[in-house]
């Protein structure tokens, strides 16, 4: 037998549409509360973090300032007992504390080193600065000062640059520097004259072409040879396009701006030969390539006889007449004869004028009075 098969169940809904749509809008109030509560709860949290990182923050700082201030800034035992200052210079200790605001007695943590250092360099003597903290009551200054190699000046005429306030120290950088104490090696140190294309200023540094090509002939006339031989004494640079130089022996050479080391190897050349010649170089002209004009100074010899002029004519020496004198008694006369022996000259008789200058009669040596006396016998 065949069983009965049942009919199949339909699809049906189990709710209408609207009790649908009724369920679906409390859902979705329940699932909106739900997410609100929870974004409030995130955000709670999130700032509670932060809250508790910014009060553990202060309170770390405030921490920190009363543990800095109770064990280093207000210690007694790191208060600045010594302040070590060093320079190779001219700076004094007290220029140097005064620039840097630096006293003894204040608490070493306290001292900005790097605005002690900006203080320091901007002194137009100092080169180089070393500042260092040594604890616990030490601070150490190391100054490296500008070496000058000349002085300069805007004047074409100046005669002592001690005394003038026209005139500046001058490195080889070309910062210009003005010392307080002045040392005796400063006096000997070649003068810039005429530099008046900028204005000088005490740590400023020169820009001019001229000035620098002074610069440049003063640091390549440090080799052995023209150290020794050609010691610069004033380079004029007034007149714009070449450098008048004057050495120690008065000589003076022309330079062009360009090309310094080949003139200098010239000036060499000229200086050997004038060695060998034994004559001194008056002036050279080293901005003609070729034909190098040059004059020599007159030797010891011309000027001499320059300066020491022969007489015009000798001088005369004339003779004094001799007044007659009265004669004496024939009794006189035989007296005088008797206590001369050799015959007297008449008062009255002609006496002889002097030469001018008449050398005396040479004397006959040994050897002469043989031969006259053979001479005479022949």
């Amino acid at each position: 037998m065949r069983r009965q098969q049942k009919p199949r169940a339909r699809n049906r809904r189990l709710s209408s549409f609207r009790q649908r749509r009724q369920q679906h809008l409390l859902d979705v109030k329940v699932r909106s509360r739900k997410a609100v509560q929870h974004r409030n709860r995130r955000v709670l949290v999130f700032f509670s973090k932060i809250a508790l990182l910014i009060a553990l923050i202060a309170a770390i700082y405030v921490g920190g300032r009363i543990a800095a201030k109770r064990f280093f800034l207000d210690n007694p035992d790191y208060k600045l007992t010594n302040i070590e200052v060093q320079t190779d210079g001219t700076l004094q200790r007290e220029q140097i504390l005064s620039m840097a605001d630096l006293r003894e007695g204040e608490n070493i943590f306290r001292v900005n080193l790097a605005r002690v250092h900006d203080r320091l360099q901007d002194l137009p003597q100092v080169d180089e600065i070393e500042v260092v903290r040594k604890l616990p009551a030490e601070i150490d200054i190391r100054i490296v000062e500008r070496k000058p190699i000349g002085w300069i000046t805007s004047d074409k005429q100046i005669s002592d640059p001690f005394a003038s306030d026209a005139a500046f120290l001058i490195d080889a950088r070309g910062v210009l520097m003005k010392e307080k104490k002045l040392l005796p090696e400063y006096l000997g140190l070649p003068l810039i004259l005429g530099c008046a294309s900028e204005s000088l200023e005490a740590g400023k540094t020169v820009e001019s072409p001229e000035a620098k090509a002074a610069l440049e002939l003063l640091r390549l006339s440090t080799r052995s040879f023209m150290q020794t031989r050609f010691q610069i004494r004033e380079i004029d640079v007034s007149k714009g396009y070449c450098l008048v130089v004057t050495d120690k022996n008065h000589s003076k050479a022309t330079f062009g701006f360009d090309n310094l080391d080949l003139q200098l190897q010239r000036l060499e050349q000229f200086l050997v030969y004038s060695d060998d010649a034994h004559r001194e170089i008056a002036t050279v002209n080293l901005l003609v390539q070729r034909n190098i004009p040059v004059t020599f100074q007159k030797s010891s010899t011309e000027v001499i006889n320059d300066t020491i002029q022969p007489e015009e004519s000798p001088r005369v020496m004339k003779a004094i007449p001799v007044s007659a004198a009265p004669k004496a008694a024939p009794n006189a006369v035989a007296k005088s004869h008797k206590s001369h022996p050799k015959p007297l000259k008449s008062p009255t008789a002609p006496q002889p004028k002097a030469l001018p200058d008449a050398p005396p009669t040479p004397t006959p040596t040994p050897a002469k009075r043989g031969f006259l006396q053979s001479f005479k016998k022949n």
